[in-house]
């Protein structure tokens, strides 16, 4: 099993589109990933065509019922699966902050239920909250993908990157192996090119060579609960989605731990 969480504590810079769609690449190359969103927005959820659920059926009731991570499961149609989020995952942090054993209960969950060298690739969408969901899946992750848009903000929002992923770094006591992507990238607009520029000068060969651009399918596949590769399958975004996704099949990012 290996799990790497898709984090980044700044909203807008694609990290349920990038989860949504390398979750749809692994499952065409018969990975049989699983997704798991851990958002309360829960827009993984929704943009996977899974929607009008009670919280009993979604992630929340592991943590509220200690529901086994297995019984909510549910299977998309690329044979991937997924484990639905709900709003009332907002509650999380007021509810079972001050529980000490908390940070770690999606990483036992996981441990539990999945054997830990079975071949199967985790997704976590991330909330961009840095509380008690975001330990939880950094705790539970072996990697990170750490999506980027290619626009001035995100780029001054490096150094809070940082910053967040040292604080959620502190109490494992080591660094997470990584890779940033950049997303939302415009061929067209020097500014583009500049902001890939400055962040391999920052990260060096923990940022990925693929850029994802921004394209209409990428923003239009979600409103109709389906993945690029269903969507636009022969658009800039599917081309982009599978060389992100080879790239890091490549470089072993989805195998186990050894």
């Amino acid at each position: 099993m290996s799990v790497v969480a898709v984090f980044n504590q700044k909203g807008g810079v694609g990290k349920t589109t990038t989860t949504l769609n390398l979750i749809a690449a692994l499952a065409k190359r018969g990975k049989f990933p699983l997704g798991i969103d851990l958002d309360p927005q829960a827009h993984l959820t929704i943009a996977s065509g899974v929607r009008n659920l009670a919280s009993a059926e979604t992630i929340y009731a592991f943590y509220s019922e200690q529901k086994p991570l297995s019984h909510l499961m549910r299977e998309l149609p690329t044979g991937a699966h997924l484990i639905p989020a709900h709003m009332e995952l907002f509650k999380i942090d007021s509810l079972y902050g001050r529980n000490p054993n908390i940070t770690s209960a999606l990483k036992n969950g996981l441990t539990q239920e999945l054997l830990p060298d079975e071949a199967i690739p985790v997704l976590i969408d991330c909330s961009p909250m840095l509380g008690v969901l975001s330990l939880n899946a950094v705790f539970a992750s072996q990697r990170l993908l750490i999506p980027v848009s290619a626009d001035y903000l995100s780029l001054q929002g490096v150094n809070r990157l940082d910053a967040a992923l040292k604080v959620l770094e502190k109490p494992l006591g080591k660094r997470i192996e990584r890779r940033i992507i950049i997303t939302r990238f415009d061929s067209r607009r020097r500014l583009s090119y500049e902001i890939f520029d400055r962040l391999r000068e920052h990260y060096g060969n923990d940022l990925c060579e693929t850029r994802i651009s921004e394209t209409v399918s990428l923003a239009e596949s979600p409103v109709h609960g389906k993945d690029v590769f269903a969507f636009a399958p022969h658009g800039q975004g599917a081309k982009d989605y599978n060389a992100l996704a080879e790239e890091l099949i490549g470089i072993g990012f989805f195998e186990p731990p050894k």
